[in-house]
């Protein structure tokens, strides 16, 4: 986990993703061709491909995450916000909140108002100043915070906390980059910036690599959560490989080329169809004429909460699978 809460414990709100990029290039720097950033943020890591005639492949994981943006702040010291991507007030009120400089927080409701009407016009943050003035030597308009990272370890190898998205992603991305010693293809280690609010870094970046092949690394929901809809991903049961979700059908060859990689390996996977919501995955495959487009994904349990849920497991899983599909030539498949 040691990569994880390297990743999770950096903020990085939509937009200022800046700390993480430098975070992530300390760990890949020594272990890939090039790192570059591009104009919309994006960190992008190469590995040439040892194949004759190598396809590129595009890896895409999102450093950003869930949070606030200050608006506004009151005379009596109160701070207003706008959010950052979507949050579950009923989930966050009370919570505590970090900002970029390292102040802290507390998200609280307006008094007298219930869970039912909790919504961004209703919710201020209060960092304990006495009035304006003394709020403005900590915080100013256009600051950025988000819930306070933690992560805590559950019963049978399951962890809870936050921001898991897409940390984790994230993490499963460094963690096969430096343990596959080769890449077959040429590939695109691109850590996006902006998904949280529209997949944003993804297409800018797709669109300079134009990739043959792409994969998204994300969380998704899982059908085991307690009177969750059902769905066919658990906790537990593997890397969860993307057939479709509201944005994306993915290219069924591609899917089934990675089930056999998963099959001959051994390595624990099952098959993902989200009906709401989306990845990077949507963006790489509409890029240029096209990509072979899927997505891998750890199982989440309460996700964009402060105590999202994951099984060791399925992260491994992930790291394992995504190693053997480094190594494999993309021409053969």
């Amino acid at each position: 986990m040691d990569v994880f809460k390297k990743l999770m414990t950096t903020l990085s709100v939509s937009g200022r993703e800046h700390e993480l990029t430098v975070v992530i290039e300390e760990m890949l720097k020594d272990h890939v061709d090039s790192i570059t950033r591009d104009n919309m943020g994006n960190l992008i890591a190469f590995k040439k491909g040892t194949a004759p005639n190598p396809k590129k492949l595009m890896l895409a994981g999102h450093m950003d995450e869930i949070g606030f943006i200050v608006t506004h702040i009151q005379d009596n010291g109160y701070i207003r916000i706008n959010t950052i991507g979507g949050i579950n007030f009923a989930a966050a009120a009370f919570g505590t909140v970090v900002f970029e400089n390292g102040t802290k927080g507390v998200l609280v409701p307006e008094a007298g108002v219930g869970a039912g009407d909790y919504n961004q016009s209703k919710f201020v943050i209060d960092i304990g100043a006495k009035d304006k003035k003394t709020a403005m030597t900590k915080v100013n308009v256009a600051d950025t915070c988000a819930m306070m990272p933690h992560v805590e370890r559950l019963m049978g190898g399951l962890y809870s906390g936050r921001p898991f998205d897409d940390k984790l992603g994230c993490a499963v991305m460094i963690r096969a980059a430096l343990a596959a010693e080769e890449c077959a293809n040429d590939t695109y280690f691109v850590f996006t910036v902006q998904e949280e609010v529209g997949c944003r870094g993804s297409k800018t970046s797709a669109y300079a690599i134009m990739p043959d092949y792409g994969i998204a690394y994300d969380v998704t929901g899982t059908g085991d959560a307690q009177g969750a809809k059902p769905m066919e991903v658990r906790l537990g049961n593997g890397a969860a490989l993307k057939v479709k979700d509201s944005s994306v059908i993915c290219d069924i060859g591609f899917v089934r080329a990675i089930e056999k990689i998963a099959k001959e390996k051994k390595i624990p996977y099952q098959l993902e169809i989200l009906e709401a919501g989306g990845t990077d995955t949507s963006s790489i495959q509409m890029t240029g004429k096209g990509a072979k487009a899927t997505g891998i994904s750890v199982p989440t349990r309460y996700i964009h909460s402060v105590n999202e849920t994951i099984s060791k497991k399925d992260y491994d899983a992930c790291v394992d699978l995504t190693v053997e599909i480094l190594k494999t030539d993309l021409n053969n498949i």
